[in-house]
This record gives structure tokens, sequence and C-alpha cells, in this order.
């Protein structure tokens, strides 16, 4: 994705509200391989990629995952944190070394709740984060799963 795409915490927040959010961040590294969280598992925090590169992937029947989008500088990591019950959707790893900024999801909500201008802000910015994580894993399993040549469209 370009460094202008309006997922990007930078293109998506106001300047305002991105440092609210970024006095509640720590940093955090991550081994090649490392995984972030797994499909299933609770969602208590979310990662904003200062480097490197991070892998979503989803299972598919037959017990294994399937990556499904790419992450990279500036990308939101995670959004299953902001809607009950709190249960990751999908699954991430770090596919190279990777340093990141992380959030606690409960102290964010709360942040959002106090505020609603910044609330606002903060969903609307992962409400466009997951349409956009959503087109890319429905793209991606057609890709997979999609019978070539039947005249199936994308």
């Amino acid at each position: 994705m370009s460094t202008l795409s309006p997922i990007r915490m930078t293109a998506a927040l106001p300047a305002e509200h991105r440092e609210r959010l970024m006095g509640l961040a720590r940093e955090m590294n991550f081994t090649e391989g490392d995984r972030l969280f797994d499909e299933g598992a609770r969602a208590d925090r979310f990662w904003i990629v200062r480097s490197g590169t991070v892998t979503l992937d989803i299972q598919v029947p037959g017990g294994r995952a399937v990556a499904i989008d790419t992450l990279d500088h500036g990308e939101l990591v995670g959004w299953s944190w902001l809607f009950p019950p709190y249960t990751w959707q999908l699954g991430a790893e770090a596919m190279t070394p990777l340093r990141t900024n992380e959030f606690d999801a409960v102290a964010v909500r709360t942040m959002m709740e106090a505020d609603p201008a910044f609330g606002f802000s903060i969903g609307h910015w992962v409400g466009r984060v997951l349409a956009t994580r959503l087109q890319a894993a429905r793209v991606r399993l057609l890709d997979l799963y999609a019978p070539h040549g039947s005249g199936a469209t994308p």
C-alpha cells in the first residue's frame, strides 16, 4: 500500500487524535515468525507497524492458515479489540523483524467513551481498515478457491 493510503493512521486521524492515541503507545518488537495473535484468542491490544512486515491469515477447512494480507509501516494490526466479544477474527505473524507501537485496548476504548470526537475518529478509522481487510480477504479467498475458467466473477 502507498504511504498516502487513507487507512494509515497518519492519513486517517486528525493530528490531535493521533497525538492522544500515541500518548498510550508502548514500543514492542517481534522477531521473524513470532505470532502477534491467533484467530479466536482474546483481542486485548493492537499495534501500529513502525518497521517490518506482518502477514494476516485466516484458518480454512483442513486446519491450515492462509495469508490474506500483508501490512507494513504505519498500518493498523488488529481491529477485533474494538468490537465485542473482543476475539481475534484473523491471525497475524511477523514476516520480518518487526517494530511496533502497542496499545492497550481497554485504555483506548475508555478514552473513546470519554471523548466522543476522539471515539468517532478512531471508530471511523478502524471501520475503514475493516472494510479494506474484508475486501482483501475476499479477493485472496477467491484467488484460492474460485473455479478458474468457470466464468465466475471475482
